[in-house]
């Protein structure tokens, strides 16, 4: 067939000889309103094909229209959605705005800024900064900071602690935090009034010093002001639910929740149950540790027991309540009881815990500068202004060169600016062209250097630090990444069945993973018994008999007091250190038919 093949929705549907008119005419439509605004046509020449889309699903962004190079778009327009007499649909159906899918795009050729256009260009976008995504766009002065930062940023901002639902009260959320006292940032982008973000902020303006202290902000940690974490600064509450059911078993056997009596297998003492009621569930508003049962929960043996004396089957129920984690204490917030979607009974309490800002919780401004605390220090020791003015947070000012985050300095200063003249918010918006000359005209006018530069003092010394410290006001954000969730650590506990070394992770109260790298550097340092102690006495030590005649492990019979050879029946056995490890893989080895030989030698 002659001409280029035609396609509606993926489906060929015909051929056409003149495929650039055919998709020009369209478009002519679409924008008189003859088409509907969802349809979107586009011809790719070296294909020699033509793409028309109705369907649902289509990423589709809108544009402003030009024709000759011309924006279709005139005062009168911008003058009339001012006054509200017109709308975004007006605009739609004038033509003056149209959607574009990812098909059309590659016919289209965009120009960034109305002045940029020529008349080779067809459309403008709306705005220079809708090219970034929604977080993104939230970020400020995104355009002044490098992309790795931003990227930093953008992964970040779903981490900050705030408000995340108005409801929070009435919502049974496995995990969620709540800061205590969130505020809106005083340096703003237009996005985030439209999502509405500024709604619900997630974060606090802290005022911001740029300087080292002591040594303790090395590597992107932070110094916090201990008066401003007592007032409230990064404040949150920390909410858990535990969920327990009534579930039910083959044979009629169910689940029970009750206070578990001391006869039950597994009873954990009558302290763990102190806060339960008669129906085994945990009352409001109890201060409860880790290990502490919310709800008494008792279940049917795992297997069938043997018949008991008068041939009928005893039922030794095992205790199975939920406990609060071991790492974890708090007050009991809320209490539920309902019913499942199965119809078996349903228990949720939340447990809500005070997470206040402490040694190694994670900070970080918007603009990727991320970074631990590493110390809070009195507010009499801190630096001060000749105002008197101390920062909440001082920041390691080797974090921004290399970096580039030439944002966050404009943040700073321009938040400084504008908290001082207390009217309005400083504009952050990606391409919007900041006014420095009005900044620095507000900081002069309020009695403040232009550059954000100002003399601190010693908090220790009371003596006049010798540098111009660059301080403000700066928007920073506590992460979720707390370190009173993380901190683990392990001096015995428990073991895994199969191998007998210590279990794996912080949930599960293990050991600490020492690997093959690890083990590499002590065989460099020569440390030969740091590495016997930590791959073997502090794992999975054993020790076994080995028969000195044929290397077979020995069998050490405790009835009859003997020890001997399973094989050649030999009593000259000797008892030898090894890894259960390797005890296991000589057994899995005797599985495969394989017999392995242990060879016994004196120590040099």
């Amino acid at each position: 067939m002659e001409g280029a093949s035609v396609y509606l929705n993926g489906k060929l549907i015909g051929f056409h000889n003149k495929p650039t008119e055919l998709v020009e005419n369209l478009r002519r439509k679409r924008r008189a309103g003859a088409l509907p605004h969802e349809l979107n046509a586009a011809y790719y020449a070296e294909n020699d094909e033509v793409y028309i889309n109705t369907d649902a699903g289509r990423a589709r962004r809108p544009l402003l229209v030009l024709e000759n190079g011309k924006l279709k778009l005139t005062q009168k327009h911008i003058e009339e959605l001012k006054a509200d007499k017109i709308g975004w649909k007006d605009l739609l159906n004038e033509g003056v705005v149209e959607y574009l899918d990812s098909e059309e795009e590659e016919n289209a050729y965009i120009a960034v800024r109305e002045e940029d256009a020529t008349p080779e260009h067809t459309h403008v976008e709306v705005h220079p900064s809708l090219m970034l995504g929604v977080v993104a766009a939230c970020a400020p002065f995104p355009d002044h900071n490098s992309s790795p930062r931003v990227t930093m940023a953008s992964a970040m901002l779903k981490q900050a602690l705030g408000v995340y639902q108005s409801n929070y009260a009435l919502r049974m959320d496995t995990q969620s935090h709540v800061m205590h006292y969130p505020q809106k940032p005083l340096a703003r982008t237009k996005h985030a009034e439209i999502i509405g973000s500024n709604d619900r902020p997630a974060g606090q303006n802290i005022v911001l010093a740029i300087m080292p202290f002591g040594g303790y902000n090395m590597e992107d940690a932070l110094i916090l002001n201990k008066a401003s974490v007592e007032r409230g600064l990064g404040r949150t509450t920390f909410y858990r639910t535990y969920t327990a059911e009534e579930r039910r078993y083959p044979g009629g056997q169910k689940d029970r929740f009750e206070l578990p009596k001391p006869e039950i297998q597994g009873y954990r003492g009558d302290e763990a149950y102190r806060f339960l009621g008669e129906d085994g569930i945990i009352l409001p508003e109890c201060k409860v540790d880790g290990g502490d049962v919310l709800i008494g929960k008792t279940s049917p043996p795992r297997f069938l027991e043997e018949v008991g004396e008068l041939s009928m089957i005893e039922e030794k129920r095992r205790e199975n309540s939920v406990t609060l984690r071991p790492s974890e204490a708090g007050d009991v917030d809320a209490v539920i009881v309902t019913e499942a979607t199965t119809g078996n009974k349903l228990v949720k309490v939340r447990v809500r815990s005070l997470k206040i800002p402490e040694i190694g919780d994670k900070f970080a401004s918007r603009h990727g500068q991320k970074g631990v605390v590493g110390m809070i220090v009195p507010q009499h020791d801190m630096p001060f202004t000749e105002n008197g003015i101390t920062p909440d947070i001082i920041m390691n000012p080797h974090a921004v060169p290399s970096r580039m985050t030439v944002g966050h300095v404009l943040e700073v200063l321009g938040s400084k600016a504008v908290s001082l003249e207390g009217e309005d918010f400083l504009n952050a918006t990606a391409f919007d062209r900041l006014d420095y000359g009005g900044l620095k005209k507000m900081l002069l006018k309020h009695g403040f250097r232009h550059d954000g530069k100002e003399v601190l003092y010693n908090g220790v010394t009371g003596e006049k630090i010798e540098a111009e410290i660059f301080i403000g006001v700066c928007y920073y954000q506590r992460l979720k990444h707390l370190v009173s969730n993380k901190i683990h650590a392990r001096s015995r506990g428990p073991v895994q069945i199969l191998t007998r070394q210590p279990t794996e992770g912080r949930a599960r109260e293990g050991g600490l993973r020492f690997g093959e790298m690890e083990r590499d550097t002590l065989i460099g340092h020569g440390t030969s018994m740091l590495l016997l102690e930590r791959l073997l006495k502090e794992s999975d030590i054993v020790t076994e008999l080995i028969c000195e005649k044929c290397g077979t492990i020995a069998v050490d019979d405790q009835i009859r007091k003997k020890q001997y050879c399973p094989i050649c029946e030999s009593t000259n056995v000797k008892p030898i250190e090894m890894s259960y490890a390797f005890k296991l893989l000589l057994n899995e080895l005797k599985a495969l038919n394989i017999r392995p030989k242990v060879v016994l030698e004196d120590k040099a």
